[in-house]
């Protein structure tokens, strides 16, 4: 009998996806072997289990755990956090850390295979040195609720939030900053944002910790400047988190998805918080981009440092550059560094960032990635090394093309997503760009991404 909506099955889990998903198949008379795969959150490689199926399609099936019959040895049930099991955050909360790096592994060497045709060798991924209170960022919506605002995170693939104030891949100071907003909304009368409405005025509470300096920064995202009673929060902000240096206001009046609008003031404190990583000081504003792991991040751009071979003498091409911290860590044994990064506020921290570290051999354009590397081209900038940090879909095609117009000798690519990763690797070794190796850090503890560094060198 074909498989059908809330149908129950029992079914053993073989495999898991690179989006936390256990995979198992159901085989019956009707459909030929190997049998219809089922995609089961929360579950771990060899759990035996029955399972409520939420949805058919052609090829495939969705189902939610009901019993787990006979457990993998793989699990690590876990009872120090509440919202895991609903909130889009913890995908692998529910096995132990050396089982999730195995999975992460595996998944990253049949996604190369795969997608890119890559016969290079993926190298042993580099895990944490721990799984929780890792994230030097977070970014909690606020919705309305019956007993006050309700602060926590969006469930996956919707906009439900589920409660959560202290997150355990977060630092546990976070949660008394929240309880601190929380007080000032309701003793305010301050209402938290309606989505469905667009009615109300604190959407997100982002708050930032530098992990080497200890500097915190508090930034609300409202759909109006004009707080009211800030004295009140500046006083209970500051009670609450002694380590706070800024607070800021991000204004984002806008129905979207996206978290920052585009302007923003500060409130109390400094504009910025400052960082140290690999040696040097990074100035981090709202809109920064930094990397949410400090101790993992300095491994990742070691490994970056590793695949450009620099002499001293290389020019070095950072596209996506962000805050510059990729190409700074780079400046001391290059010749130049280019940086190129799309969002301005980003290169302003970037070119501050030099000038405080007394980098000399850098400079920062603000431009379209792919835009500012013909650009270049043209004028006769011919880059002995690239890097590419570029967001979870990947590089252009354009881009691409360019690059390998430029004729580096090396492109050291860093990569959150290892599907896109493969897809751009195939397309660099159809234009003479061959992968040298592969390396999987583990950024990102308990979920299911995983950050990778490839070398590649013109053949």
């Amino acid at each position: 009998m074909a498989l059908c909506k809330n149908q129950v099955v029992e079914l053993t889990v073989t495999g898991v996806t690179g989006e936390g998903f256990g995979v198992a198949r159901y085989i019956d008379e009707d459909i030929p072997a190997p049998g219809m795969v089922i995609f089961i959150p929360k579950t771990a490689i060899g759990d035996r289990l029955s399972c409520r199926i939420v949805k058919v399609q052609k090829s495939h099936a969705f189902g939610k755990p009901e019993q787990l019959l006979v457990p993998s040895p793989d699990r690590c049930e876990s009872a120090d956090c509440d919202a895991y099991r609903q909130c889009g955050g913890c995908n692998w909360r529910h096995v132990t850390y050396e089982a999730e790096c195995r999975y992460k592994q595996g998944w990253v060497e049949d996604t190369m295979r795969r997608v890119g045709d890559i016969e290079a060798p993926v190298l042993a991924l580099m895990g944490g040195d721990s799984p929780d209170r890792y994230r030097n960022k977070a970014q909690f919506p606020v919705a309305p609720g019956e007993a006050g605002p309700v602060i926590g995170f969006f469930a996956p693939r919707s906009h439900r939030i589920i409660p959560c104030r202290d997150c355990k891949l977060q630092p546990a100071g976070y949660a008394a900053v929240l309880e601190a907003v929380d007080g000032w909304m309701q003793e305010n009368g301050i209402p938290a944002y309606n989505e469905e409405s667009h009615t109300g005025l604190v959407r997100h509470i982002y708050i930032r910790q530098a992990a080497v300096t200890g500097e915190m920064m508090v930034c609300l995202v409202c759909t109006d400047g004009r707080l009211p009673a800030t004295e009140a929060l500046v006083e209970k902000l500051t009670q609450a988190a002694p380590a706070l240096v800024s607070l800021c206001v991000n204004i984002n009046p806008d129905r979207t998805n996206v978290i920052l609008g585009k302007e923003g003031y500060t409130l109390w404190g400094a504009d910025a918080i400052v960082d140290e990583l690999c040696g040097l000081r990074f100035r981090l504003s709202p809109h920064s981009f930094y990397q949410v792991n400090h101790a993992q991040t300095e491994k990742l751009y070691r490994l970056a440092a590793q695949a450009a071979a620099l002499t001293g003498k290389e020019t070095v091409l950072d596209l996506y550059c962000g805050t510059g911290t990729i190409g700074l860590s780079m400046a001391h044994c290059a010749g130049a560094i280019i940086g190129v990064e799309v969002v301005e506020a980003a290169v302003r921290d970037a070119r501050r960032n030099a000038s405080a570290n007394k980098i000399r051999n850098a400079r920062f354009i603000c431009a379209d990635a792919a835009k500012a590397a013909r650009q270049l081209a043209k004028e006769g900038t011919h880059p002995d090394v690239v890097v590419l940090d570029p967001p979870r879909k990947g590089c252009s095609p354009d881009l691409i093309d360019t690059v390998v117009e430029m004729a580096p000798d090396r492109v050291v690519y860093v990569s959150c997503d290892p599907a896109t990763l493969a897809r751009d690797l195939k397309l660099f070794a159809e234009k003479g760009y061959r992968t040298q190796w592969v390396q999987p850090v583990d950024l990102f503890p308990r979920t299911a991404h995983c950050e990778n560094v490839t070398c590649l060198s013109r053949e």
